[in-house]
Formats: structure tokens, sequence, C-alpha cells
């Protein structure tokens, strides 16, 4: 079974050939990820029509390094999985009508791949993981803990009221002066910076409401840098040092309730485990934290390599094959519209604070 994955949900354009084989252990064939950073870097953040056009003018070459690189040709694809959502509607438009044109000009099937899907399954294509696992999923779009308890069978147990926390890491370098993107850049400051020199709230933590909010603590962030302006490179890094560790506190907090509440509906799990995924997964102070938290708690701690926990195609064709296999690859699919919200899990309710339209996702 061989699978081309498309995703072209946010700036990055990015196409990938996924086999598998019987029982063998799935394999990435090609993964070809081109990044739009330059582009938008002059604009503290994503642009979505520099990022439409992008994908636009990249996309075809993308395919083509993809299946070349895979050594398959079109002919020996099984289906074309495509991102529809969620994310920035002009750029899934512009994967899902390709991966439509590619579909219908070879007679393959065509998938429409939910983003958060191709997350919360990437820890079975890196790490051969059994259901039932939790997720978080920490990106610059979603801050969000999911049970994942099969394919296309997901419960979200907890989401950020208002700012992702990629977001928030994203507002504080451009409070703070630093370049785009911020979460690198902010944990680099940091790595200099005393974290107790600034006592930053840390939002949600000991509340019974199981959910995120960063939108306060940015706020306090921005109130401790006027109060000190000009600011120094040692202030800056004192910032950052103290926002990365409230962060990491707060995380910590939240994640530490839903381990619990796995183990109360999961009993039988036998390797309870937290898989990690999005770009703010790469950073060390918080994946420290998790770890030794699932170390105290008794769960294995998963983070599939960086290259496959920022967005990819890779991730986009194994839910391809997963939903392939499962026989629930939809049905239309080549009349779907791409969404720019798409709840994994449709019957959660929308937040106070998320909108008349609910949560981002």
């Amino acid at each position: 079974m061989r699978v081309l994955g498309i995703e072209t949900s946010c700036d990055e354009t990015a196409a990938s050939v996924v086999a598998l084989d019987g029982d063998a252990a799935p394999e990435i064939l090609s993964n070809v990820v081109l990044s739009q950073i330059e582009e938008h870097a002059a604009f503290g953040g994503v642009v979505p029509e520099i990022a439409a056009r992008a994908h636009v003018e990249a996309l075809d070459g993308i395919v083509e390094a993809a299946l070349a690189d895979s050594s398959v040709s079109l002919d020996e694809i099984d289906a074309i999985a495509a991102t529809a959502g969620p994310g920035l509607v002009g750029g899934l438009i512009v994967g899902l009508m390709t991966a439509k044109a590619i579909a219908a000009a070879a007679n393959k099937p065509l998938i429409a791949i939910n983003h958060l899907e191709g997350h919360a399954l990437t820890a079975r294509l890196t790490d051969g993981l059994d259901f039932p696992y939790l997720l978080l999923l920490v990106s610059g779009g979603h801050t969000q803990i999911v049970a994942v308890r099969g394919v296309g069978d997901y419960q979200r147990w907890a989401t950020t009221i208002d700012d992702a926390l990629g977001e928030a890491f994203d507002k504080t370098a451009k409070m703070l002066g630093l370049p785009y993107p911020g979460g690198p850049n902010v944990e680099k400051a940091a790595a200099g910076g005393d974290a107790r020199r600034f006592a930053f709230p840390r939002p949600m933590k000991g509340s019974a409401q199981p959910d995120f909010s960063f939108s306060g603590l940015k706020t306090a962030v921005r109130q401790a840098a006027t109060a000190i302006v000009p600011l120094s490179d040692r202030d800056v890094a004192d910032i950052c040092a103290s926002f990365q560790a409230a962060v990491a506190d707060a995380l910590g907090d939240r994640v530490a309730r839903a381990l619990t509440r796995f183990r109360q509906e999961f009993p039988d799990a036998k390797q309870p485990a937290l898989v990690v995924a999005g770009g703010v997964a790469a950073n060390r102070t918080i994946k420290a934290t998790l770890e030794t938290l699932c170390a105290d708690a008794g769960f294995a701690f998963i983070a599939p390599p960086q290259k496959l926990c920022t967005d990819n195609a890779a991730m986009i064709a194994w839910a391809g094959i997963e939903r392939l296999r499962a026989g629930i690859a939809g049905e239309n699919t080549a009349d779907f519209v791409p969404r720019s919200r798409w709840p994994l899990d449709s019957i959660s309710t929308p937040l106070v604070g998320s909108g008349r339209r609910g949560a981002k996702a």
C-alpha cells in the first residue's frame, strides 16, 4: 500500500510517499518540505495571501520531487491523501484542488485528511504505538489534549480558551524584538536568563476546568517589558526564561490532570503513553517537564522526530493509509470542501471565549 500525501495548511508546502507492506513496519519513502519562513519573517507571522501564492508556485514541483525521491511512479500509488482542514483556507484550497486533479487524472482514490488526525496518528508511524493513548498537541494554531482511541475515534479533553501556545511564543518574541519564528528564538534567549526574576502567572493551574489559557500570561509579559524599557539583552533573557518556566509549569499541571483521567478511563491500557506533537514540542524545557511527569506517573513519553512533529506530508500520507486499512476512507471525497475549522472531536462543545464558530480547531 503506497499513498501520496499533500500538506498545505499553513506555511509549509509538503509532499510525501509512505508505504506499508503487510505486517512490516511502515516506511517513509520520501518527505519533501519547503518552508516559507523567509517570506513571512518581515511581517512577524504568517500572511495567508502570501502563503497561498507560495503554495501555488511550489506545490507541483514538490509533488514531482516526492515521487522522484520515492522511486515510485504515480501509477504505483494506491491513493492520494491531502490535508483538507483545519488551516488557512487559501492554502487548503491549493493542496486539496491539486490532490483532486491528480486523483482524477490518475484514476486514484482521494482521501481528505484532518490535519490534526495526521498529528494524532504520527506516533503509530514512528513507534508502532497501540491504541489508546494520550496526545498533547502544541503548535502555532492548536493546544489540545486528545484521547486517541482509534482511527477516526478521538475525544478532546482540553483545548485553549484563547491563544494557542505557539501563538503565545510568537507574540512574546515580537514584543521583545526577537525575530520570527518566536518559539526557537525565545528558547535561545531563555538559555541565558534567570527564570526566577519575573513571577509570571501560571494560567489555569489548579483549576477544575481542564483547558489552557495563555492570553493573561502574554499580557503579564507585555506589562513587565513595558515597565523596564528600554530592554537590555539581560532583561530580554530573563523575561524569556521566566515566560518559558511559567508555560512549562502550566502545561505540566494540565497534563497531570489528563494522565490521571486516562488511568481512570482506560484501566486496561497495558502501556499508557503520552504523545507530544507540534512545533512547540521541540522546546527542551517543556519536553523535560513532561518527561519527568510521565516517568513519575508510569507513562511512556513519545515525541516523534522533530521533522515529523512540525507540519509535514508524511503524517498526512500515513493517516490516509490508516483510513484505507480501517475501511473509513470516506465517501464522495472528490466533492469535499476545505474547512478552515474542523474539530477532531465533533461532539465537543464550544468554549467561552472561542467565538461563535467554536474553537479554532
